[in-house]
């Protein structure tokens, strides 16, 4: 009786310091991926004022207020998310399980989403590797995979296309149709405001709704290995997809530009380079650039780098190419500094890095960081130990001065 009462003794005050320590979980407390779009939906959102009424922050603001351990985390997540949805891209809606059918023609997943008696259908093919036994971990590239294919030949990872026009068919170049007539709309025509971040996230995670409604006996995907990645204006989609749904264990952006992983506050700081008041307004809400133009960045209640920290405890990987200018590489390793001190905070710092290199092509990633690509992959998708402690800068950007 005393050795049982002393066992429950030892249990008692272990899981007391598992629940309060902050800044020293282990990995295996904190979870790598959640079964769930967002684990905290059921938090009420938090008040948005007028423009007007938002006090002026000149630092970063702070990614962890009001933040003391992990299991207040979700909370602040969703704060955070509240208010990118708000005040920067749109809502993003939630959809019910019955709204979603989805089956498998051969090797292509298609899914149908209803709601208010309309109906989009979002088709991709995925494609198996010729290595390793299902269910395969898999990974989505958002308009397209500009990663090499030497990441993932040989191994044992499936790939996936989402085709973000099937939502909403806005592209720099070429024909398209202007807010409030894309697929997206006729399901929302309340929302038809929004910028096309918020409805490329929800037309990605439709099909996450699908492969987890279908299962691994069906699709040969393990829903619990899955990665998204994207460059340029992809990449920033990438982010965005990887942020709004908890279901991705990895996201790569791959040199995203403003918008992105770069932090407004810092690029409005810098020339010839894509501001709040210099970036694609169709991506974004009007709204964003007509309140928070100009000194009013400094309103704006959040910065990229707590868009970048709403993946923690997953994994991100960002890459950057300071040779395109446009793409405020400066003010993106501001950004990752700041954001990464959320998973340091919880002791999985390991989870979170940036590589940026000079010297090549937009989009076409240098044999230098190959290896630290393939490392993230190799982790966080086919939980193999390797080191994912990345922090690299091949090249002679610096973070501009100031107290970010």
């Amino acid at each position: 009786m005393k050795r049982k009462l002393w066992l429950m003794t030892v249990l008692s005050f272990c899981l007391l310091v598992q629940t309060k320590t902050y800044g020293q979980q282990s990995n295996n407390v904190v979870p790598l991926v959640y079964g769930q779009e967002n684990t905290g939906a059921h938090f009420p959102k938090p008040e948005m004022p007028d423009v007007s009424k938002l006090p002026e922050i000149r630092t970063l603001p702070n990614a962890l207020e009001s933040v003391s351990s992990f299991s207040d985390w979700e909370r602040r997540r969703n704060e955070i998310s509240a208010q990118i949805q708000h005040y920067g891209i749109g809502e993003k809606p939630a959809v019910s399980q019955e709204s979603v059918k989805a089956r498998m023609d051969g090797d292509t997943l298609i899914v149908d989403v209803t709601v208010n008696g309309e109906t989009l259908t979002l088709r991709s093919e995925i494609v198996y590797p010729t290595t390793g036994q299902a269910p395969f971990a898999l990974m989505i590239g958002t308009s397209g995979i500009a990663l090499p294919r030497q990441l993932f030949e040989g191994r044992p990872i499936a790939t996936m296309i989402y085709h973000e026009k099937q939502v909403n068919d806005y592209g720099q170049w070429g024909p398209h149709h202007e807010r409030g007539e894309h697929n997206f709309d006729r399901l929302y025509p309340q929302l038809k405001d929004n910028g096309a971040y918020s409805e490329w996230a929800w037309g990605l995670s439709r099909l996450l709704d699908g492969l987890q409604q279908l299962g691994a006996d069906q699709t040969k995907i393990d829903m619990s290995r899955i990665g998204v990645t994207g460059c340029s204006y992809a990449g920033k989609m990438a982010l965005y997809c990887g942020a709004f749904d908890e279901r991705i264990a990895l996201t790569i952006p791959q040199e995203p530009g403003g918008g992105g992983a770069a932090a407004w506050r810092v690029s409005y700081t810098l020339e010839e380079v894509e501001s709040l008041e210099r970036t694609d307004y169709h991506w974004f809400l009007e709204s964003q650039r007509e309140q928070f133009s100009g000194d009013n960045v400094y309103r704006l209640p959040y910065d990229q780098h707590e868009l970048c920290a709403m993946i923690c405890p997953r994994a991100l990987l960002l890459l950057g190419n300071p040779d395109y200018k446009w793409l405020a590489d400066e003010s993106m390793l501001v950004s990752a500094q700041a954001a990464r001190k959320v998973w340091e905070s919880f002791g999985i710092a390991d989870r979170m890095g940036w590589s940026i290199a000079d010297g090549h092509m937009h989009c076409r990633l240098p044999e230098i960081q190959y290896a630290e690509v393939q490392a993230f992959i190799d982790k966080f998708l086919l939980g193999r130990d390797t080191d994912t402690n990345v922090m690299s800068n091949y090249s002679s950007i610096r973070a501009p001065e100031g107290q970010w």
